[in-house]
């Protein structure tokens, strides 16, 4: 059974590193989850390592470690990741050069001009007003600040022939008291109006999983993806040779599981609990 004391003592025996998402497993909006600290003072103390990873890309890396220090976790650059980093090195390492259109907020854009990627329009202008020029890709992100101009631009540049990249699939971002639209929302009006199927690159695909295994060296098997959501947190994991470890502090609920393919390798109840089964193993 996915929440057996058993099971789960070995999941965390098993695991060298602790991928953690953010929203909704160790943090809610601005608030920590209770038990999260404590969660990461025990993977240390056990010997293992812990890396943050968010599918959500409307900020950066940099940003969200200011936001981790204001709740008293203090990381450096190498222990975060976000699905802006699997896009960045996605399109550096095959569309090296080509011009991007982005419907991103700021941070994103920032990210993507450090790392050298050629923005295309920047202003916005009307698509079909300027149709001498175009674009080589469209790249959606979570965007917070997407307007019908960008939307409908967007649309134009697939339409006539532009690749078509997303960051990730989320469809909904929890909220206190609810959720907002996602990345995976905004891709979809954009799929129903073109008839064109965008290619994510953050969890639970492939590219994610390649880029946290060759930056930390760890081996697929001994790496846990942990979150709140089974179609990205936990597919990740089960789809491509780690391990998918869901918490019911976010988007799914433990009736769910019934409902999904795709199945954790186990479930806890919240970071927390976590820590306490390797808390006890280290008291054993």
């Amino acid at each position: 059974m996915y929440n057996s004391i058993e099971l789960k003592k070995q999941i965390f025996k098993d695991t060298d590193l602790f991928v953690l998402d953010m929203d909704g497993t160790f943090y809610l909006e601005n608030d920590i989850l209770d038990g999260a600290l404590d969660f990461l003072d025990v993977v240390k103390k056990s010997g293992k390592r812990y890396l943050f990873f968010t599918n959500n890309s409307s900020t950066s890396a940099e940003l969200y470690i200011e936001k981790l220090a204001k709740m008293n976790c203090h990381i450096t650059r190498d222990m975060i990741m976000t699905s802006g980093d699997v896009m960045i090195r996605f399109l550096q390492t095959h569309y090296q050069g080509k011009k991007v259109y982005l419907l991103g907020t700021k941070p994103l854009e920032d990210s993507f001009e450090e790392a050298g990627i050629t923005l295309f329009n920047k202003d916005n202008s009307d698509a079909l007003a300027n149709m001498s020029e175009r674009p080589d890709i469209v790249v959606v992100g979570f965007d917070k600040t997407l307007t019908f101009e960008k939307l409908s631009n967007a649309c134009t540049y697939i339409r006539e022939g532009a690749l078509f990249l997303a960051t990730h699939l989320d469809i909904n971002c929890p909220m206190k008291g609810g959720f907002i639209p996602d990345c995976g929302s905004i891709c979809k009006a954009i799929e129903l109006s073109t008839g064109v199927s965008p290619r994510f690159v953050g969890k639970p695909f492939k590219e994610t999983v390649d880029m946290v295994a060759d930056a930390t060296g760890v081996e697929r098997s001994k790496i846990s993806f942990v979150g709140d959501r089974i179609y990205t947190d936990v597919a990740t994991g089960v789809n491509n040779g780690a391990k998918g470890v869901l918490v019911l502090t976010g988007e799914t609920k433990e009736e769910d599981i019934a409902k999904s393919d795709i199945k954790p390798d186990v479930v806890f109840e919240s970071i927390k609990e976590i820590g306490n089964i390797g808390r006890c193993l280290a008291n054993e």
